[in-house]
């Protein structure tokens, strides 16, 4: 038996959750509709991180600092940059990096907010810039909504 938690999130117009890749990434997977998330330009997810299985330590620094390690280990010249960055309604900033590959791979758009025993990760994967621009208000809608508590 598995269980699943993911944060609850809002509807956002023209997007809908692909089950099949949710239960596979133990995420709220998003993808426009009649699109697949393994097949789409631009998906966004949402997950929960349980704060006792981060690795090297339990802070939000140290998933931050784990994730960038990932990233700079897996993908060859890949550049992290910290961007401007969201709230959520309940007033959280959340920190926000770009992870840029040198060659190929997507680009990813990574938030990273603390609520309670849990880190919650919001990603928006894309392969062009111009994916991207036309998923930024979809993002913001998917995001900027949620609160720890509904």
């Amino acid at each position: 038996m598995s269980f699943y938690r993911w944060p609850k999130l809002p509807q956002v117009p023209g997007w809908a959750q692909d089950r099949d890749f949710a239960f596979r990434y133990s995420a709220n997977t998003l993808s426009p509709i009649g699109v697949s998330f393994a097949d789409d330009e631009t998906v966004m997810c949402a997950k929960l991180v349980f704060e006792p299985r981060v690795p090297d330590g339990k802070s939000l620094a140290a998933l931050i600092e784990n994730d960038k390690n990932n990233f700079v280990t897996n993908f060859s010249g890949v550049t992290i940059q910290e961007m401007t960055t969201l709230a959520t309604a309940d007033g959280k900033k959340l920190i926000s990096l770009i992870h840029t590959p040198a060659d190929k791979g997507n680009c990813e758009r990574v938030y990273y907010v603390e609520e309670g025993v849990f880190y919650l990760v919001f990603t928006v994967s894309y392969r062009t810039q111009a994916g991207f621009l036309a998923s930024v208000k979809a993002c913001e809608t998917f995001v900027t909504p949620y609160k720890e508590k509904p």
